[in-house]
């Protein structure tokens, strides 16, 4: 699979990912910075990941709008926020941490992951009183690495402080990245020993999502970094393990509410590889050897 390079309009994004002194398990970070001479109005593509986005920019805050909900300055997106958009700062500079939580990890960081499924929320609202002070410590810092150390100090007293997820719950999301979504609920159960009722509760208590809508965005996200590398829709939808590529169109649609052809030019997508080297879903196969057999829409 070939590597894209950025569009023009974002050869002028700075982007800053953090050394292996500031990496913590199941934490993935990046700094981005760019002028816009122009309101922002940025697309983004759902991620099988908890987001928070620190706005570190001045003026203006930036705008989070999700099909309706709304959320300025610094912001929680869910795992399945829909149709997500970010704009504001018009004439300035964007400058903008963000970070992605396995929702394992976001349970201990987050508290309630489940409650942020399908949200867009301001950070204060999650993370609590210490959100601006947070936010002030990132903001006086003098340079990204240092950035990096204090959200990674940040990020592990709150991963000590809280429970993290149901082993159960914990090993069938694991499952799910490691199959690329292409598993079945009844077939989870088995392996951690639930029966499927139990599964489906208690994984929708705690990661906000069914085990199957979350199968479904763990393959979405492979499909859409496929698309991304400039390889064929139909190509793709066998490689993902689509039935076809109208059952491709149609999830690609669901998650993006874009088709296959927007969301392979889609700008964060192109610059995916350089933000973040070290995906939290795994290793990506490559073209050529597009397995045939069926899963995980079940």
């Amino acid at each position: 699979m070939r590597s894209p390079e950025p569009p023009a309009d974002w050869a002028s994004v700075e982007v800053a990912v953090p050394g292996r002194s500031a990496r913590l398990p199941g934490i993935g970070m990046a700094g981005f910075r760019q002028r816009v001479p122009a309101p922002a109005d940025i697309t983004m593509v759902a991620h099988p990941s908890v987001t928070l986005f620190v706005d570190l920019g001045e003026g203006d805050p930036l705008l989070f709008d999700a099909r309706g909900r709304r959320a300025g300055g610094s912001a929680v997106v869910g795992l399945v926020p829909g149709e997500l958009r970010i704009g504001g700062r018009a004439g300035g500079r964007i400058e903008c941490l963000q970070i992605r939580l396995s929702p394992a990890v976001a349970a201990a960081v987050l508290g309630a992951p489940a409650e942020l499924g399908t949200a867009v929320v301001p950070l204060e609202e999650v993370w609590g009183r210490d959100a601006g002070r947070a936010e002030d410590r990132l903001r006086t810092a003098a340079s990204w690495d240092e950035r990096f150390t204090v959200a990674a100090d940040l990020l592990g007293r709150r991963l000590d402080a809280r429970p993290s997820l149901d082993p159960e719950v914990a090993a069938a999301w694991w499952r799910m990245l490691t199959s690329r979504g292409r598993v079945r609920v009844d077939g989870l159960a088995e392996e951690v020993g639930w029966s499927r009722k139990r599964l489906w509760s208690r994984f929708r208590s705690q990661i906000g999502l069914t085990p199957k809508t979350a199968a479904r965005l763990v393959r979405f996200d492979h499909a859409a970094h496929l698309l991304a590398a400039g390889n064929p829709a139909a190509w793709v939808a066998a490689a993902g393990g689509y039935a076809d590529q109208s059952h491709l169109h149609r999830e690609v649609r669901a998650f993006t509410g874009a088709t296959p052809t927007a969301v392979a030019a889609a700008p964060w997508l192109a610059i995916d590889h350089v933000a973040w080297p070290a995906s939290l879903a795994g290793p990506t196969p490559s073209p050529g050897r597009a397995p045939r057999e069926r899963g995980g829409d079940r």
